[in-house]
């Protein structure tokens, strides 16, 4: 296989189908030396879930949700 300008490589569809690999399949890649190991991650949760996960608990006002609505509603 050759890597593109993007760096990406495509990977057989035999291995693809053997190892139940379709669009959207979360893959790990490791470093050993100068080998590259690629693996499925099973269950991984999808970048949205991701995305919704990282600012919970990161929120520093201290208002409630009628008093932040008050606030985007106006009078």
């Amino acid at each position: 296989m050759k890597v593109t300008e993007k760096g990406q490589v495509t990977i057989p569809k035999g291995l693809r189908d053997a190892l139940g690999i379709g669009a959207g399949t979360e893959l790990e890649f490791e470093r050993d030396d100068d080998t590259i190991v690629v693996r499925k991650i099973g269950h991984a949760p999808t970048r949205g879930q991701q995305l919704a996960g990282r600012p919970r608990g990161r929120g520093d006002v201290r208002m409630t949700t009628d008093e932040i609505m008050a606030l985007t509603r106006g009078d």
